[in-house]
């Protein structure tokens, strides 16, 4: 039982190491785009840790296929240089949470 549960929290490190590169991937954003501002980004970045967190409360054993489907979002956009780049790979993240 003990290893389990160690096994999850590393799954959840893990996951939230993705949600951090995302974040990056938003503060690297260099234009402004006319649909997505930095507050709406930063927005969208809360929305995305909250289904996160949520997904995972829910049920722990789903945080492996979680993380993957959080690094390809995060492989797609790895070259975004607009913030609406970045809304839509935040809203793409919370979809996959959501989902």
């Amino acid at each position: 039982m003990g290893s389990r549960l160690f096994e999850e929290i590393i799954d959840m490190k893990k996951f939230l190491l993705v949600a951090v590169g995302v974040a990056a991937l938003a503060a690297s954003a260099c234009s402004k785009g006319p649909e997505c501002t930095q507050e709406i980004a930063a927005k969208k970045a809360q929305d995305m840790a909250a289904a996160l967190q949520a997904a995972i409360t829910k049920d722990p054993s789903k945080a492996a296929d979680l993380t993957a489907k959080a690094q390809a979002v995060t492989a797609k956009y790895q070259g975004a240089t607009t913030l609406d780049e970045a809304c839509k790979a935040y809203d793409e993240l919370t979809a996959t949470f959501k989902g």
